[in-house]
C-alpha cells in the first residue's frame, strides 16, 4: 500500500481526489489515503480514510505531519485561488501560494525525514500566462499579469529548483464541480443560481477558457500519480471559448433566460486583477503519456445535473 497525502482536502479538487482514491481502493486496495485541511472535515464520507487538520502554512507542522505518514505521493491542492482576494492580501497570498510549497520541497529533500523519493504532485493555473498567444503547450514562456498569478509562477519555481527527485505539475483552468454541502461556487454553479433565481448578470465576452471538471481533474492528478510522472502537465477541459458562450451553454443546459445575461469587457466588470484575455491549453501531451480523456462541457453539466438532483 502506498501512502498519498492530499492538501486542502476540504475544496473542490481536494474532495474529487479522496472521492477518486476511495472509489480506487475499492476495485483494487493500494492506497493509504491521508486528507487534510484546516479545520474540521467537511466531506460527508468520514470513512476510507484518515484525516488531520493541517495548517501547510505551518513548517512545524508540515514537517510533523510528512514525517509521521512518510507519503510516498502529495498532492498540493491547497491555495488561496481567489484571484482579486491576492491582490489586497498579498501577505496571505504568498504563504499559502508560495511559502508553504517551499516548506514541503524542503521537508520532502531532508534527509533526516526519510522521504526522498516522495512524488510532489503541484496544482498550477493558466493565469501564469499573460493570455496574448493562448492556447498554451507546457514549455510556453509565463507571464503573470495579477498577484495571484505572480505566486503560483513562483511556487512552480520552488518546485522546480528545489532539488527533489520527483515532482509534477499540473496547470488546469476554471475548474467547476460540486462539493459536499455545497459550500463552494465556481462559475457555472454561480451562473445556474443566478439565473434560476431570474437575476440579471454581467458576464465578460473578452476572456477565453477551457473550463476543467473537476472529477476530471482529479483523475489527471491520479494518473500522474500511479505512472510516476516527472514535469509539467496540461490538464484541462479540451475546448476554448469566452466565458460568455460558456454561460449561454449554462442557461442553454438548464432552460434558462438567457435574456438576463449582460455581455460586458472585461474593463466594464472592473475586476481589481488583471486577467489573461485567452488562455486555454493545448492537453496533447497528457492524452498522450497520461491517458487523460477530459468531458466536453456539455458532458460535464450533466455529470453535474445528475448530481445537483441526488443533493436533492
Amino acid at each position: 500500500m502506498k501512502t498519498i497525502l492530499i492538501t486542502g482536502s476540504n475544496g473542490l479538487l481536494g474532495q474529487k481526489l479522496i472521492y477518486n482514491l476511495l472509489a480506487r481502493n475499492r476495485k483494487s486496495p493500494s492506497w493509504n489515503i491521508i486528507a487534510t485541511s484546516k479545520g474540521e472535515n467537511r466531506l460527508i464520507e468520514k470513512n476510507g480514510y484518515t484525516y488531520v487538520p493541517f495548517d501547510i502554512t505551518n513548517i512545524s507542522e508540515v514537517e510533523t505531519v510528512f514525517a509521521k505518514y512518510k507519503p510516498d505521493v502529495v498532492i498540493n491542492t491547497a491555495a488561496m485561488t481567489n484571484v482579486d482576494a491576492c491582490e489586497s492580501k498579498k501577505e496571505e497570498a504568498k504563504a499559502l501560494n508560495v511559502d508553504s510549497v517551499r516548506y514541503m520541497v524542503d521537508t520532502i529533500s531532508n534527509p533526516k525525514f526519510q522521504i526522498e523519493n516522495c512524488q510532489l504532485i503541484h496544482l498550477s493555473t493558466d493565469f501564469i500566462f499573460d493570455g496574448e498567444n493562448g492556447p498554451y503547450k507546457e514549455e510556453d514562456q509565463p507571464n503573470p499579469l495579477s498577484y495571484y498569478a505572480q505566486t503560483k509562477n513562483d511556487s512552480e519555481k520552488v518546485v522546480r529548483n528545489s532539488g527533489i527527485k520527483n515532482w509534477c505539475i499540473v496547470r488546469t483552468i476554471i475548474v467547476y464541480g460540486i462539493v459536499d454541502g455545497m459550500s463552494r461556487s465556481n462559475l457555472v454553479l454561480w451562473a445556474k443560481d443566478a439565473l434560476t433565481k431570474g437575476q440579471k448578470i454581467n458576464v465578460v465576452n473578452d476572456q477565453f477558457r477551457s473550463p476543467t471538471l473537476a472529477e476530471d481533474l482529479a483523475e489527471g492528478c491520479m494518473l500522474c500519480a500511479e505512472k510516476n510522472a516527472h514535469g509539467v502537465y496540461h490538464i484541462s477541459g479540451e475546448k476554448t471559448e469566452s466565458v460568455l458562450d460558456l454561460v449561454y451553454h449554462v442557461a442553454d443546459f438548464w432552460k434558462l433566460d438567457k435574456s438576463l445575461i449582460t455581455p460586458s469587457t472585461s474593463v466594464g466588470i472592473n475586476q481589481p486583477a488583471k486577467r489573461p484575455p485567452r488562455t486555454g491549453f493545448i492537453i496533447d501531451k497528457a492524452k498522450r503519456e497520461l491517458g487523460y480523456k477530459p468531458h466536453s462541457f456539455m458532458e460535464g453539466l450533466a455529470v453535474l445535473d445528475t448530481q445537483l438532483r441526488m443533493e436533492n
